[in-house]
């Protein structure tokens, strides 16, 4: 090529890295492209005349120095002509995962889920530092899936756990893909071991973090805790299905509630406990809705004894039964339902009246934490002070007077919680 020459099949063996750096030198100034794998794959460069493939990002020489950068070989029919061959990420980026997997699957079905494993983290990193992170989640879902499938639960996590970090470097929104995917590995995992626990906290946490709802995605609860209500984990299940706080997970957890007051011959004599533990706690969090879809679901399931009376003059009712605290739970439900703050009076002295009623007869209700969350209520919805507690302290008083807050509240009390009035219209149940 007029004057220059370039390294021959004898100055180029078969091998990598170490290479003359003056062959080096000439492979980076005199280039053409041999063959484009695309994305990440192999590229052939051969000396000769400089042709720059427009899509092809070239090597520095520094890079070429690396031995662990690049191998080359020569061509035995061609002494003329060296290549040299390394991976090459393309100025377009990979569009697709095939390559990667076409790598990596077939480890798992020849029992290499090791090697298998440790390709497709190298892959995802690869991917996501070339600027395609959602060919890097494709393939580390489509792995740890197989891996999965294949009885290989701690590689298996540790890819869906790569997941999730790329769900959460990336902001991945919460959608059903992104979701459907987690829920297929929670699902394959299987209950032993600590590896499913791991993939839930995960998952909950990126959707917290990435969605709408700041207890994480209701789907994805009440998915785990159906999950769980179907292998018998009562205790596991309740958690998730209360902070869901969709309708149909107040269903579902009316029969974990069943279902575990069954599995000890409880549910006669616990069924009002029962009650009042999943009204309470959909309440505190202003949830109406779920609180009415979970009592009607226990008591149609329960099917007590009573007389059914009717409320107001819109259609709704109740089942007066021999609970006192199934009663007070429909009744409670009934009262914060029409709360309107300190403006509705009537309900709010018919609260007072309700709590104190029902209190006086001891039991449950009368217990110092219950008493606790019901006079939570009390403020969160009809705007009653919360009770004054300890000794009096004038001095105190006077200060919060001063500064603007009820006596008792000192002058750094903190703000009470309120909750929004929900819209009559908004109160149906489907």
């Amino acid at each position: 090529m007029q004057g220059k020459s370039f390294p021959s099949a004898h100055d180029v063996q078969e091998g990598s890295g170490g290479a003359d750096e003056s062959i080096v030198d000439s492979l980076v100034r005199n280039v053409v492209v041999g063959r484009d794998g695309g994305g990440i794959g192999q590229c052939f460069y051969v000396f000769g005349p400089v042709t720059r493939h427009p899509s092809i990002r070239l090597p520095s020489s520094a890079q070429l120095h690396q031995p662990s950068f690049w191998s080359y070989r020569s061509y035995a029919s061609r002494p003329s002509h060296s290549v040299i061959e390394y991976s090459v990420m393309s100025r377009a980026g990979p569009t697709s995962s095939s390559r990667a997997l076409e790598a990596i699957l077939p480890l798992i079905s020849a029992g290499q889920p090791y090697e298998a494993h440790q390709k497709a983290r190298t892959f995802a990193t690869r991917y996501t530092k070339s600027g395609a992170p959602a060919i890097a989640i494709d393939v580390l879902f489509q792995s740890a899936r197989e891996l999965l499938k294949a009885g290989h639960a701690g590689s298996g996590t540790d890819l869906a756990i790569l997941l999730l970090d790329s769900y959460d470097r990336t902001s991945e929104p919460v959608s059903d893909v992104s979701r459907g995917r987690v829920t297929q590995l929670i699902a394959l995992v299987g209950p032993s071991g600590a590896w499913r626990r791991s993939i839930i906290d995960k998952a909950i946490a990126w959707s917290a973090k990435h969605g709408p709802y700041p207890a994480g995605d209701p789907a994805l609860l009440h998915y785990v805790g159906d999950l769980l209500y179907k292998e018998g984990d009562w205790v596991g299940a309740e958690p998730h299905l209360l902070a869901s706080g969709a309708r149909d997970s107040a269903r579902l957890l009316a029969q974990v509630y069943i279902g575990w007051a069954n599995s000890n011959n409880s549910l006669g004599s616990h069924a009002g406990i029962f009650a009042l533990r999943g009204i309470l706690s959909y309440l505190r969090n202003g949830n109406i809705l779920a609180s009415r879809a979970f009592l009607a679901s226990l008591i149609s399931s329960i099917s007590p004894l009573g007389e059914t009376i009717p409320l107001g003059a819109r259609g709704d009712e109740i089942l007066a039964t021999d609970d006192f605290l199934l009663n007070f739970a429909q009744l409670a439900v009934r009262c914060v339902q029409r709360a309107a703050g300190a403006q509705n009076k009537t309900t709010r002295e018919a609260w007072v009246r309700l709590c104190g009623t029902y209190q006086s007869r001891g039991g449950i209700l009368a217990h110092p934490d219950v008493r606790l969350v019901l006079n939570e209520l009390g403020t969160l919805y009809f705007e009653i002070p919360p009770p004054r507690t300890g000794t009096a302290n004038p001095f105190g008083d006077i200060m919060s007077s001063f500064f603007g807050g009820p006596p008792g509240s000192g002058p750094v009390a903190a703000l009470p919680r309120t909750i929004t009035p929900v819209s009559r219209t908004q109160l149906t149940l489907d």
